[in-house]
Formats: structure tokens, sequence, C-alpha cells
């Protein structure tokens, strides 16, 4: 991306704003007195996938400025995801390489959400292209801008 690590950085750690690149998240909203996203800081956010809709509970676990924004979701009590995002930057450090990953952490639920929602595993690849294709937009019109 033609945007600095940290300016990349802090697009993916402002949360509420991941409607805005996720195709399926819609919103997210930070909750128990959290602001921003530090490590143990907690949200809600609200997804869709065609008519499905649902929401999810999430809660940063790392959060290292410029270089890497990590999160676990669950689901009620059952832990689902966990979403990482690496900013790696070019040898100067004024443009960097975001990579977005996705652990699945459904277990033997898996299955049973596979077929209510469609395969994950699928999806995610598809909804990260997208994430990441936003983002870039978004971090390199914010350099201009």
């Amino acid at each position: 991306m033609a945007a600095s690590p940290t300016a990349v950085y802090d697009l993916v750690a402002d949360l509420p704003r991941m409607g805005e690149w996720s195709p399926e998240c819609e919103r997210v909203q930070w909750r128990g007195g959290a602001t921003g996203a530090v490590k143990g800081a907690k949200f809600i956010g609200w997804n869709r996938a065609g008519a499905v809709r649902w929401f999810t509970y999430g809660e940063v676990v790392a959060a290292d400025r410029g270089r890497n924004l990590a999160f676990e979701v669950t689901v009620g009590p059952v832990k689902v995801a966990r979403w990482e995002y690496f900013i790696v930057p070019d040898d100067e450090g004024l443009d960097c390489t975001i990579i977005e990953e996705w652990t699945d952490r459904r277990g033997q639920f898996g299955g049973l959400m596979d077929r209510a929602l469609g395969t994950r595993r699928k999806l995610n690849a598809a909804g990260i292209s997208a994430t990441l294709d936003a983002l870039k937009r978004a971090a390199e019109s914010e350099r201009v801008a």
C-alpha cells in the first residue's frame, strides 16, 4: 500500500469503521468503557451474510501500532475466530504490505455454522480480499488528502 504502516494500522484499529472495509461486518461498537484498540478492549460487531444477520463479541488481544492488531471473536460463549492484521513496512518505512489472517476457532460447531452461513473458509477468503482492497483505497486516498 502506498501509505505508512502507522496510517494503515490506524485505519484497521479503528474498529467502528470496519463496516466501511468489510463486506460482512456492518458495524462495530466499543463496549465496557473501551474507546480504542488496546489489549483487552472489548467490542460488539454486527454482521450480515445475505439474509442472515448475527452479532459477535470481540476482544483485542494484540495491539502494536504500525505492526500488528489481533482480536478474538465469540458468538455467545463459543469461540469462533481470531482475526489478525500484520503490517510490514517497506525498506524506507513509507509504504507497507498488510496481511489479514483468519483462524477458525469454532471446533465442532464449525460444520453447523457452515450449513447456516456458508463455508467460512471460502467466504472469508473472498471477504479478506475485499476488505484489503477497500483498506488500500482508503489508506491511499487519505494519504493524498
